[in-house]
């Protein structure tokens, strides 16, 4: 729930609207009423979100390392005997609390992406078989880094608020002045450290991961885009700055 990635934060904002500039053009012919955009994207959120936790499920399969959050979630989980998709709710619905402090608005995605992402992350690995073989981990770590692209630029196209962890990252930066990427950077290099410790997998997938999901998400953030509609959506979280993108 988006930096190791600083790569990544070129290309959001994981809060969110970030596809403001080069996404959306305010040309007449290219606005449509809200009513007749809302079933489209509330089909991006929920696939977008569930296609994030299968995505994340691709990468444990592989065993070649996960993306920042997820090794905190992995390491938490080794520990407590929850399953990763459960310990990643609890964490989501934890750094949602601190947007209380921070007076970050959460939006209709905010929430769905604390719950939708655990239950398909889990329900994925329940259904996909172990892989031991580097023949068949290779591929399951480059099909899981692009399909999480993929699934970013859906959820974050259909313009409902930022995963909470990407709050996190720009209330940071609103309260601290300091840029988003060097809070992104701090705060993911400390749940890294503190995944690995805790026995969350950390490699090759960890690297690749940070310097490729920033380009993939500019590439499907174009390709997903929603046209915005005159006045917006009353369950739309407006304003996030445009390096703070990547799902949480």
């Amino acid at each position: 729930m988006d930096r190791m990635s600083s790569q990544a934060t070129e290309c959001h904002g994981s809060g969110h609207d970030h596809h403001r500039g080069f996404l959306l053009s305010t040309r007449p012919e290219h606005r449509s009423r809200p009513g007749r955009r809302l079933p489209r994207r509330l089909v991006q959120l929920y696939a977008g979100l569930t296609l994030y936790g299968v995505s994340s499920a691709l990468l444990v399969e592989s065993g070649l390392g996960l993306e920042p959050w997820n090794v905190l979630h992995q390491g938490l989980a080794e520990r407590t005997g929850l399953t990763i998709g459960v310990v990643s709710i609890f964490v989501g619905a934890a750094v949602l609390l601190l947007w209380i402090p921070l007076r970050q608005r959460p939006g209709l995605g905010t929430v769905s992406n604390v719950f939708v992402v655990g239950i398909a992350m889990d329900g994925a690995l329940a259904l996909l078989p172990d892989a031991h073989a580097l023949a068949v981990r290779i591929p399951l770590l480059v099909a899981g880094i692009v399909l999480n692209g993929a699934a970013t630029g859906l959820y974050i196209s259909a313009r409902f608020g930022p995963g909470p962890r990407d709050g996190l990252m720009t209330g940071l930066h609103q309260r601290t002045g300091r840029s988003i990427r060097l809070m992104r950077t701090s705060v993911e290099v400390a749940v890294v450290v503190t995944g690995f410790v805790l026995g969350g997998t950390v490699g090759v997938g960890t690297v690749l991961y940070a310097l490729s999901i920033g380009p993939l998400a500019q590439l499907f953030l174009r390709v997903f885009a929603v046209p915005t509609a005159p006045g917006g959506s009353t369950v739309v979280a407006t304003g996030q700055p445009e390096d703070a993108i990547l799902p949480g």
